[in-house]
């Protein structure tokens, strides 16, 4: 959120506005793959603690790959409830606001 905002106080130019979407694309993305590991670590953990009585296997082995095909994929993870309103919610306004510039500057980005 901070480098969106610094990201806007300091544009010279209309064009430049487009570089706010840089940090909240990339932080949204990185929220989304951390949310993704913790998934992929909750349902390891799933697993391991439904399958301890029945069997020795893999107990201690801490790979999450073997639960990939459990968990939703980062780019579907963006569109979570609380990744969405957040980020969404930021990036609807910088939508407006560009829009609300390029209005005022007679239909252009530049100027």
């Amino acid at each position: 959120m901070t480098l969106v905002v610094v990201a806007l106080l300091f544009r010279t130019n209309n064009f430049q506005l487009f570089a706010a979407f840089i940090p909240l694309i990339g932080f949204w993305f990185l929220d989304a793959y951390y949310l993704k590991q913790e998934r992929r670590f909750r349902e390891l953990y799933n697993w391991v603690r439904q399958n301890r009585p029945d069997n020795e296997d893999h107990l201690f082995d801490m790979d999450p790959s073997r639960v990939d095909g459990d968990v939703d994929g980062t780019a579907r993870l963006m569109l979570n409830n609380s990744l969405l309103w957040f980020y969404g919610t930021v990036g609807g306004l910088l939508i407006l606001y560009s829009a609300i510039l390029i209005f005022i500057n007679g239909g252009t980005i530049f100027g």
